[in-house]
């Protein structure tokens, strides 16, 4: 009988739980100094809701890697990470709630933070929606899509917003970062292990926690108070109060690609675990998801959920199925019993980094190690978007630390694309990127495998999605608010056009140009793997 845990359960809840941590914090800090919610709103709804939404999930993919463990008869089995989806954390923040705060506050409404946190509450539910009827056809979508073009966006969202991020983070506290990277990167990258085996993961938070308040790092804050017991409610009356004020339709152009950035991501997560060695059924793993997004919000969290990035990171580091439950007991414990603040104050988020850099490197190294090696372009191609989104973030933070786009700050204008272009910047084309950057990822490197397999009336038909979803307002279109740049649900008429444009030259391709002879003129890399392909030798459409 297969063992509930394992040794490597312990690394993977300990790298599960800070990611999650962090989710966690952003909640209560986002929620607080910049929405204004109370903490009763905080701890006694939105946490409950997230204990419970996190619960089900959790348990449901540790469930999930047992029974595939047991049908195949393997003991390599690793259960799909799950937690909040932080791009939607933001949006849902920035883009819905704190709009919505200020139209009520305007309007002279009673309870402002109440119609901010019911509108959250409605695009929480609207983007599960979305997460549970995308589950119906997504498999369709993941049997079309080259390995590359789905993997290579998660390699580029996992260097940008994952590893760099966080190597920032390392570098600006050295003695804590680097000490904490050595012990990850020598047990994980080294293939060595403590004597006594201790799990690596949990010396390095023990180690990084122990320097944090060596060095002064720690404790982070005042001295936290308890919040007290919480237990999760049913918040449909709210939800119904939201919806007659017409919020889903206010909204629609958040909530309707959100929800579609969560479906694709999540598939993607999907197609990373299957090239790990872990098949999962498409429809009941996002059906789960959509699940437990639609519980987040009718119990009172507005903050969808989604499968994460990072399985061929836990597997490596030796989890199973244990981490996974491990995990949703102990969010559960911090959500309910009001001991956020307390395990926040007492571990930094520096003493666990480490772990999250070193995922990222994971799914970026993932990306090429199991796509055909003449793919190798495509995968760079597709992760550029994701690290250029990640750029914007940046821009957009360094802006709001002046003070633009802040209470009482000069706003968001175009008039910053004209500031940018004086430094040599085209922050327009970096803008047009980030807007639906997970889409442009996955079309231009499953285009970009076509064309170095030469078939090249894929590669228009590629390029013509790219003009369909630009001319939804899906990708590329967006708008100046006071505080961000945000989508924009209209049509990018200029990205259009030139979509269209590339897909004329592939179908003149096959007419105007014909195949080079080996050596001829290739780099090096198509010289290696002249004629392979996914499936095998392909059939170039040239004549």
């Amino acid at each position: 009988m297969r063992k509930w845990f394992v040794r490597g359960d312990i690394d993977g809840f300990f790298a599960l739980a800070i990611d999650n941590l962090v989710q966690l914090l952003l909640v209560d800090s986002l929620c607080r100094y910049v929405l204004g919610f109370s903490q009763e709103i905080v701890s006694g709804r939105i946490l409950p809701g997230v204990a419970l939404s996190l619960v089900i999930g959790n348990f449901y993919y540790a469930y999930q890697a047992r029974e595939l463990a047991r049908r195949t008869g393997r003991d390599d089995v690793c259960a799909l990470p799950y937690g909040i989806n932080t791009v939607s954390l933001f949006a849902h923040v920035f883009l819905v709630m704190l709009p919505a705060k200020i139209a009520a506050t305007a309007a002279g409404a009673a309870d402002p933070s109440l119609v901010a946190w019911q509108a959250g509450l409605v695009a929480c539910l609207g983007s599960g929606v979305i997460e549970f009827l995308g589950s119906f056809v997504a498999e369709k979508l993941r049997v079309a899509t080259p390995r590359a073009a789905l993997l290579s966006t998660l390699a580029g969202i996992a260097l940008g917003f994952i590893s760099l991020g966080f190597l920032f983070r390392a570098f600006a506290y050295p003695v804590v970062g680097f000490t904490t990277l050595a012990i990850v990167l020598m047990i994980f990258f080294g293939g060595v292990r403590f004597k006594g085996r201790v799990p690596g993961g949990m010396v390095a938070v023990a180690v990084g926690t122990a320097v944090a308040w060596g060095t002064g790092l720690a404790p982070v804050g005042e001295t936290p108070v308890w919040a007290g017991i919480s237990f999760p409610n049913l918040w449909v009356g709210d939800i119904v109060t939201s919806l007659s004020a017409g919020t889903l339709m206010g909204y629609i152009s958040v909530i309707l690609p959100m929800g579609l950035f969560n479906v694709v991501g999540s598939l993607q997560n999907i197609e990373s675990a299957e090239a790990a060695g872990d098949s999962f059924p498409t429809a009941p793993s996002l059906a789960v998801n959509g699940v437990g997004t639609i519980v987040a919000a009718l119990c009172g969290s507005c903050f969808p959920t989604t499968i994460y990035i990072g399985h061929p990171g836990w597997k490596a580091l030796g989890s199973r199925s244990g981490y996974s439950i491990l995990n949703g007991i102990f969010i559960a414990f911090i959500c309910l019993t009001g001991t956020l603040s307390a395990v926040a104050w007492a571990v930094p988020i520096e003493a666990g980094m480490a772990i999250v850099i070193w995922i990222g490197l994971v799914i970026a190294a993932q990306a090429f190690q199991t796509t055909p090696r003449e793919h190798a372009p495509a995968v760079v191609v597709g992760m550029l978007p994701g690290i250029a989104a990640w750029g914007v973030l940046v821009a957009k933070a360094a802006l709001h630390a002046t003070g633009m786009g802040n209470p009482g700050g000069p706003p968001f204008t175009e008039a910053l694309l004209v500031k940018f272009l004086e430094q040599g910047q085209y922050m327009a084309g970096g803008f047009a990127l980030d807007q639906g950057f997970i889409f442009t990822s996955i079309i231009w490197a499953a285009a970009t495998v076509a064309i170095i397999e030469r078939s090249f009336l894929k590669a228009a038909a590629w390029s013509l999605a790219g003009a369909v979803l630009s001319g939804f307002g899906l990708m590329h279109s967006f708008q100046f608010t006071t505080s961000d740049v945000i989508v924009k649900l209209a049509p990018a008429w200029p990205w259009v056009y030139g979509y269209i444009a590339m897909a004329l030259v592939f179908f003149v391709a096959p007419y105007v140009t014909e195949a080079e002879a080996p050596g001829a003129g290739h780099s090096p890399i198509f010289l290696e793997n002249e004629g392979a392909s996914r499936e095998g030798d392909f059939e170039p459409e040239v004549s």
